[in-house]
């Protein structure tokens, strides 16, 4: 894995609200969670969930898929196999 990456969704997961979402995801499963159920699971404003989902989609820790009307938000495994495999080896 490259540093920069690591670096970058390091950064993302050290918010308190990213990580409790990033958590939520991961629990979830490979089937992921509909933005809705997140936002209930975590209490927080929809522009507030908005604003967070984006910055772990850009750093590669979360995917989002559309199935008709609902939009479903899941943990990328690979991406997490990935930064924990470069912090044990790494460091």
């Amino acid at each position: 894995m490259d540093m920069e990456l690591a670096a970058a969704q390091l950064e993302a997961l050290g918010n308190q609200t990213r990580l409790r979402l990033y958590r939520v995801l991961v629990r979830a499963g490979h089937d992921g969670l509909p933005v809705s159920q997140v936002q209930e699971r975590l209490g927080i404003p929809a522009s507030t969930l908005s604003h967070h989902l984006q910055r772990l989609i850009r750093n590669g820790l979360v995917s989002q898929e559309r199935q008709a009307t609902t939009l479903i938000c899941r943990a990328v495994y690979p991406a997490m196999d990935a930064l924990l495999g470069f912090l044990a080896d790494e460091c």
